[in-house]
């Protein structure tokens, strides 16, 4: 059985490297890449300013080159619609599992042997998730003169069934019970103390900043800084980059220094970052002093949310409504809860830079309280006036 290895390291056989693929265009396209994982390294480099973006399509490109190499015997310039619902069927089932699927409990790095590209069997969502990441992989390679056509384009497209709306972010009533949550973690261990602090901290971040999880990763607490404006006050900003490298001033309120102090005192440093600190904003609770992996945010967050979750359900069947919203919330929900909250007390241009958005209509999705007054200010009076029989 061949080992598995990341995309750019994985050694294809010349008869499986897409050079003389059925599929491929007759005449020279535009891209130097004379073979199938060039091409797809090529369409992957598009997305080198977007961390979050690239994982998640290096992730599905990767799947489809090992399976196409390793288990079908087919060049990607070979593959046939027929050739793609064979994939769709090993999506929701990779086997044999000992090849494709990570052993539970193991989140092991895309270098080291132990590594699986799956986690588990995909569900409907995720295979459609996917199969649109590909899709748009296959179209680009079209455009680009690689491929003569898409062989997912005859995909039937399955009508969709209209799910019941979520809203995506957390009403205060939420947020009060994840805050209590966090603040009612056990503290006994050290351990236990140095999980509690960065729990507390990560949300403090995502909350007051408004920070996106890869903002998060890549920022040292060298990003804080202080410095003095026209009326003499000192304040405390972090500096981070965030979508298509933009950097961007986010306000360090004196709640969120006074949270710093708190997360860098736990972790014994010093209650300040100074210039050049290259600290991670949140730190792994053992090992080196390197930043925590997205995943590993991801996860802490879910777990946050599932016992706030729990902690809602124990009052009784009348909060289930809300326990089942807090277990649907992600990371980024956090971001639009921030949004949100901010949105109902401050000018919307204030959200705006603070979120880092490129145009503010992306951040007027966040005016709730705006929408249900213009709701009912419309009812009334505005009216038809039909007489009732």
């Amino acid at each position: 059985m061949n080992a598995l290895v990341r995309l750019d390291k994985l050694t294809i056989p010349a008869h499986l490297d897409g050079r003389r693929g059925r599929n491929r265009a007759a005449s020279p396209g535009q891209l130097a890449a004379v073979d199938d994982r060039a091409a797809v390294l090529a369409w992957l480099a598009r997305y080198a300013d977007s961390p979050a973006t690239l994982a998640s399509y290096r992730k599905e490109a990767e799947r489809l080159l090992l399976w196409c190499t390793l288990q079908h015997g087919v060049a990607i310039s070979d593959l046939t619609h027929e050739d793609l619902l064979v994939y769709q069927r090993f999506l929701a089932d990779p086997q044999p599992a000992e090849r494709w699927v990570m052993k539970p409990g193991q989140k092991q790095g895309r270098a080291s042997l132990l590594w699986r590209p799956f986690a588990g069997p995909l569900g409907t969502s995720s295979q459609r998730q996917a199969l649109s990441i590909l899709n748009a992989m296959f179209s680009w390679l079209v455009e680009a003169g690689h491929l003569a056509g898409n062989p997912l384009a005859l995909s039937r497209r399955k009508r969709r069934t209209v799910a019941p709306r979520v809203s995506r972010f957390l009403p205060m009533e939420h947020w009060e019970v994840v805050k209590a949550t966090i603040e009612a973690m056990p503290v006994v261990s050290h351990r236990e103390k140095l999980h509690a602090s960065r729990c507390r901290w990560l949300f403090s971040l995502l909350y007051i900043g408004g920070l996106r999880v890869s903002e998060i990763c890549g920022t040292a607490m060298g990003g804080f800084f202080s410095r003095r404006s026209a009326d003499g006050r000192e304040r405390w900003w972090l500096e981070v980059t965030g979508k298509g490298e933009k950097t961007r001033l986010v306000p360090a309120t004196g709640e969120l220094m006074s949270e710093v102090i708190r997360y860098r005192t736990a972790c014994e440093l010093s209650p300040l970052p100074s210039e050049g600190d290259e600290t991670p904003l949140v730190r792994p609770l053992i090992g080196p002093n390197k930043p925590v992996a997205r995943s590993a945010i991801h996860e802490i967050v879910k777990t946050v949310f599932r016992e706030s979750a729990t902690r809602l359900r124990r009052q009784g069947p009348e909060f289930e409504a809300a326990a089942a919203h807090l277990e649907q919330a992600s990371t980024h929900w956090m971001r639009h809860t921030a949004g949100s909250h901010l949105s109902g007390k401050v000018d919307l241009k204030v959200v705006r830079d603070n979120l880092g958005h490129a145009n503010i209509s992306t951040t007027s999705i966040y005016l709730h309280s705006e929408d249900d007054a213009r709701h009912d200010a419309t009812a009334s009076v505005h009216r038809v006036g039909w007489r009732t029989q």
